[in-house]
C-alpha cells in the first residue's frame, strides 16, 4: 500500500516531502518523491512515528498493577487512540506477589496483541527499591532494599519483559544490584536522595537513566549537584521528563533539553485517572484525588499525571522545544531505552508501520497501526 504526498519525519530529525509503502504491516521503501501510481493521498499532512510511553501506570480507571487483563487492554485501546502505539507500563511499589501478577498480565498482552490496542513492548519496575525520603506517591509500606534475586525471578517469570528497573543508588546493596541488573535491562536512578558521588557511582556501575528528572530527587544546588548534576555529565545517560505542565515548570523543561541534549525521554507517568473525570481514584492502596487536571494524594502532594504522552509532547512544543526534538523524545529515544528501536520508534524500512498523521502543529488527524487506520 502506498501513502503519498506527506511530510515524513526522518531519523535525522527532519521532515521530508515524499511517500512511503506499507507491506505486511511494516514500512517498505521511503521515497522523497510522489509517485504517479494510485495510493492514499495524505494531502501534504505530516507523518510521525507512533509515540512510545515507557513510563505510565494507567488510564481509563485501569492500572497495570491491578493485574487485570481486561483493564490492561482498555489502557492499550485508549493509548492507541491518542497516538501512543507502543508502551512499557510501570508497576508501583507493591509486594512481590502483586508485582508478579502484574508482570504476568503484561506478558499476556504482549503475546496476544489485540487489534486496535497499543503494543506492550516491555514494562518498567518502578519500585520497591527506593529511598523513603523521596518515595513521592509510592507506598512506604512496601519499600525494600535492592534485591537482585527477587528482581531476577520477576524478570525471568515474565520472559524478560522488564525493560527498565528503578533503584535509589545510595541504598545498601544498590551498586551490586546495578552491576547485575544492567546486564539485563536499563537501570534508572529514581526516587532517590543520592549525593552527587552516590549517583555517579550508580552510573559508573551501569545505570543509564534518571526516573522523571527533577521529581522525587534532590533539587540541583551549586554546591550539591546531586543526581541531576551527575547525570548531565554523562552522554550515555537518558533523563525521563514529565511534560504535563504540572510536574515541571516550562522554564525547567527548556533547561532540561539544554542540559540533556538529545537525551530527554518524554513520559506521561499517567495514573488510572488519566482520561477520567475529576474524582477519587486509587494508587497502590492510596487514595488519589483528581481535580482540574492535577492528581494529588490526601496530603496534597502531587501523585502521578493525568495527561497522555501525545499531549505531553505537544506541551513541550508549546513550551518552546523544537518540534523535531519533542517528537524524537517521544519516539526514538524511548524505543532505545527499552531496546526496541529495531522494531519501532522511527519511520524506516522494515519497522512496524505504526504512525500518526497530523497537521503541522501536531494536531492528530489519524492513527495507523501496522499500516491500518484505527
Amino acid at each position: 500500500m502506498l501513502f503519498k504526498n506527506a511530510y515524513i519525519f526522518t531519523p535525522a530529525q527532519t521532515f521530508v516531502h515524499g511517500s512511503f509503502y506499507v507491506e505486511n504491516g511494516r514500512f517498505g521503501k521511503i521515497l522523497d518523491t510522489v509517485p504517479e501510481e494510485a495510493g492514499t493521498d495524505l494531502n501534504g499532512a505530516y507523518v510521525i512515528p507512533g509515540l512510545i510511553d515507557v513510563h505510565n501506570h494507567g488510564n481509563s480507571n485501569a492500572d497495570l498493577s491491578d493485574g487485570d487483563y481486561d483493564g490492561l487492554v482498555k489502557m492499550g485501546n485508549y493509548l492507541a487512540g491518542v497516538g501512543v502505539t507502543s508502551f512499557s507500563p510501570a508497576t508501583l511499589t507493591l509486594p512481590y506477589e502483586v508485582l508478579s501478577k502484574a508482570f504476568a498480565t503484561g506478558a499476556k498482552l504482549n503475546r496476544e496483541q489485540p487489534k486496535g490496542c497499543s503494543r506492550l513492548m516491555g514494562m518498567q519496575m518502578e519500585g520497591p527499591f527506593f529511598n523513603e525520603k523521596k518515595k513521592g506517591a509510592q507506598n512506604a509500606l512496601h519499600l525494600r532494599l535492592p534485591d537482585f534475586d527477587a528482581f531476577k525471578k520477576l524478570y525471568d517469570d515474565c520472559g524478560g519483559l522488564i525493560r527498565i528497573v528503578d533503584v535509589a543508588p545510595e541504598l545498601p546493596g544498590a551498586e551490586e544490584f546495578i552491576r547485575k541488573a544492567s546486564k539485563l535491562c536499563t537501570v534508572s536512578e529514581g526516587h532517590t536522595d543520592a549525593t552527587y558521588e552516590e549517583a555517579k557511582m550508580g552510573f559508573e556501575a551501569g545505570a543509564r537513566q534518571c526516573t522523571h528528572l527533577f521529581n522525587a530527587m534532590p533539587s540541583i544546588h551549586h554546591r550539591k549537584p546531586g543526581v541531576i548534576g551527575a547525570a548531565s555529565e554523562r552522554d550515555d545517560v537518558i533523563a525521563e521528563l514529565i511534560c504535563d505542565g504540572m510536574h515541571v515548570h516550562p522554564s525547567i523543561v527548556r533547561m532540561a533539553f539544554k542540559l540533556f541534549p538529545d537525551r530527554i525521554c518524554l513520559i506521561s507517568d499517567a495514573l488510572r485517572c488519566c482520561g477520567m473525570p475529576d474524582g477519587k481514584y486509587e494508587l497502590g492502596g492510596q487514595d488519589v484525588f483528581l481535580k482540574d487536571g492535577v492528581a494529588r494524594l490526601a496530603d496534597g502532594n502531587i501523585a502521578g499525571a493525568a495527561t497522555n504522552l501525545y499531549d505531553c509532547m505537544r506541551n513541550a512544543v508549546s513550551f518552546g522545544i523544537p518540534k523535531e526534538k519533542a517528537i524524537t523524545a517521544a519516539t526514538a529515544t524511548p524505543a532505545k531505552q527499552i531496546s526496541r528501536y529495531d522494531e519501532i520508534g522511527s519511520i524506516e524500512e522494515g519497522k512496524l508501520a505504526d504512525f500518526v498523521v497530523c497537521d503541522e502543529d501536531l494536531t492528530r488527524k489519524a492513527v495507523y497501526m501496522g499500516g491500518e487506520a484505527l
